[in-house]
């Protein structure tokens, strides 16, 4: 099992940035794939972006062209840059660790969440 620790949420105006990061306990970091969810108040969790081991990257509609995943395996961190964020943005970010190619991502192990705010 890994443990990952997420960090970076917070309060911020609309049109602004946050970058998250997360922070993952494995020895074997560069052969998970890695993906980001989200979950609003009221709403279903939400699948934003997936990185595979090969470092391919799949976003959900509603962020693309706006976020940006990547890891860095040699740290084991894996990382959301989020731009001219929406209040619709707002919500619980979780980091997951699990298997996936490049269309396709099954998450196995979940962070406790970090909480982006977008508001005026």
């Amino acid at each position: 099992q890994v443990q990952l620790v997420e960090s970076g949420g917070g309060l911020v105006q609309p049109g602004g940035s946050l970058r998250l990061s997360c922070a993952a306990s494995t020895t074997i970091f560069q052969i998970y794939a890695l993906g980001w969810y989200r979950q609003a108040p009221g709403k279903q969790r939400e699948l934003v972006a997936f990185i595979t081991a090969r470092e391919n990257t799949n976003y959900a509609d509603t962020v693309k062209g706006r976020f940006t995943i990547s890891r860095e395996n040699a740290k084991k961190m894996m990382y959301l840059q989020m731009n001219n964020l929406k209040p619709e943005d707002t919500a619980i970010y979780y980091c997951t660790a699990g298997d996936g190619n490049a269309n396709d991502y099954n998450p196995h192990d979940w962070g406790q969440g970090t909480q982006v705010t977008v508001t005026v």
